[in-house]
């Protein structure tokens, strides 16, 4: 919304623009939790993060203030006006991207005892996971309702120093625990070269691997077994079609909502900004992590026999199922939205409000929040668990790079798919909404998440645990 509003970007343009960066931000980790694992530690790691953040989001609002903030406004920006407000956003996701692993990885490690094999602590990791997760939707939620209802009807400028100010906060509060964390294990004083050189070395099962690359491993001096990555790989590739969807929720969803009635009720006056419509996604998962952790989770235990209930790689394939689910539902709540502005005479009135609810889209937003609680969750619960002791951190930089690469095959998918229907007629994006064909476009990752389920079960069903306990 602020690039094809406050910088009068094109949708398709924006929605590329935005799925770039956030591909970016989610590949970033991997650098990060390689620099913390190796060299900076976890802890340092967080810190450094808070003062980047601090950084960017001091430079977004000051970018805010240098733009009239009409939207489509008559005037583009200069290049030092957008060169200044990149800056500034890249190094947003230069900050998550020690921030993102490290932070989760620091709280992981406080369920971690010595002996890495205690079911008791395997059982409350996998908890906090669910948790950590519940307290990151609490916040989402906030700013999806709170800050994009101030950005809409205030300014960008109020909304961006909020986050700045919440940052002073959240360093603050970091901090005042500081004497409680659990001492994380360091790998040694590894030079940041070797340690590249290392990690590249057990990717590509270099049978002259040097001490340090099995140091970094955490695997006997026989150099045995599989390479970490290699093993991961497959499970990691037929991830991505579940992070592209999960793309659409800030982008084409943000979009579609935009043209919907978005009145609370009649007569209050209150109208919902299109990008707080993502609240229901955070709705979802505030409600489901409970019941999951507290209901199904016991129930599931007593059933199987596992620690949480279902083994990790059931528990993403589950949410690999339920993003198909959801997306076959946003193909016919679109289809129907399409059908009401043929009625209703507005094809080509692209700002009017449709006579249609914005609640039509709860469904799909539900199902993903869903998905989410099952597959991402289970995703870095099963990247954590499943690398050297040592590189926790990297194990979820490798999970939270399949939702950057699945950022960016959304972007490819959206300009590949716009590129080809609009040397045919009519484009799927069209910047007229009502004459745009996003059902399509849904339906056809829906057909993609299909083949994604199958061949996850086919890799799932051979696929061997580090530990007989996930089993």
């Amino acid at each position: 919304m602020y690039l094809t509003g406050h910088l009068g970007m094109s949708t398709a343009a924006a929605a590329a623009s935005a799925n770039a960066w956030a591909g970016t931000e989610m590949v970033l980790p991997l650098a990060g939790a390689l620099i913390a694992d190796s060299r900076l530690g976890r802890y340092r790691a967080v810190l450094v993060a808070g003062v980047l953040y601090l950084l960017s989001l001091g430079m977004l609002t000051v970018s805010s203030t240098l733009r009239a903030p009409e939207p489509r406004a008559a005037s583009s920006p200069s290049f030092a006006q957008l060169a200044f407000f990149y800056v500034a956003l890249y190094l947003l996701a230069v900050a998550r991207g020690f921030h993102r692993p490290c932070a989760e990885a620091l709280g992981a490690d406080q369920f971690t005892p010595s002996d890495g094999e205690d079911p008791s602590s395997r059982a409350s990791r996998s908890s906090y996971f669910n948790w950590f997760h519940f307290s990151l939707s609490c916040g989402y939620g906030l700013a999806t309702t709170g800050l994009t209802y101030v950005e809409d009807n205030v300014s960008w400028t109020v909304g961006f120093g909020a986050c700045w100010a919440m940052m002073v906060l959240y360093l603050a509060v970091f901090l005042l625990g500081t004497p409680t964390y659990r001492a994380e294990r360091h790998v040694g004083d590894v030079r940041f070269v070797e340690a590249v050189r290392a990690w590249a070395a057990r990717v590509f099962r270099r049978k002259d691997a040097a001490g340090t690359e099995r140091l970094l491993a955490g695997e006997p001096e026989d150099g045995k077994g599989k390479g970490f990555v290699a093993k991961l790989l497959p499970i990691w590739a037929t991830s991505l079609i579940f992070a592209a969807i999960l793309a659409q929720v800030s982008t084409l969803f943000t979009k579609q909502g935009s043209t919907l009635d978005r009145r609370l009720g009649m007569g209050t006056g209150i109208v919902v900004p299109p990008a707080a419509l993502q609240f229901f996604l955070s709705f979802s998962m505030v409600t489901t992590l409970p019941i999951y952790d507290r209901l199904f989770v016991p129930f599931a235990r007593r059933v199987t026999g596992h620690h949480a209930g279902l083994t990790t790689l059931q528990r993403i394939g589950a949410g690999m199922a339920t993003a198909g689910v959801a997306m076959v539902g946003a193909a016919l709540v679109e289809a129907r939205r399409l059908r009401v502005a043929r009625e209703a005479g507005l094809v080509d009135k692209p700002d009017a409000a449709l006579p249609m609810s914005l609640w039509w889209m709860l469904p799909q937003y539900v199902l993903l929040g869903v998905a989410i609680v099952l597959g991402e969750i289970g995703l870095q619960e099963f990247f954590y668990d499943q690398v050297p002791d040592a590189l926790r951190s990297v194990g979820l930089a490798l999970c939270m790079s399949i939702f950057g690469v699945g950022n960016y095959v959304s972007g490819m998918l959206v300009s590949a798919t716009d590129w080809a229907t609009r040397s045919t007629g009519e484009s799927w994006f069209s910047d007229d909404l009502n004459r745009a064909h996003l059902d399509y476009f849904y339906w056809l990752l829906a057909g993609l998440a299909a083949l994604e389920v199958a061949l996850f079960l086919h890799l799932a069903n051979r696929y061997v645990y580090r530990s007989k306990d996930e089993l």
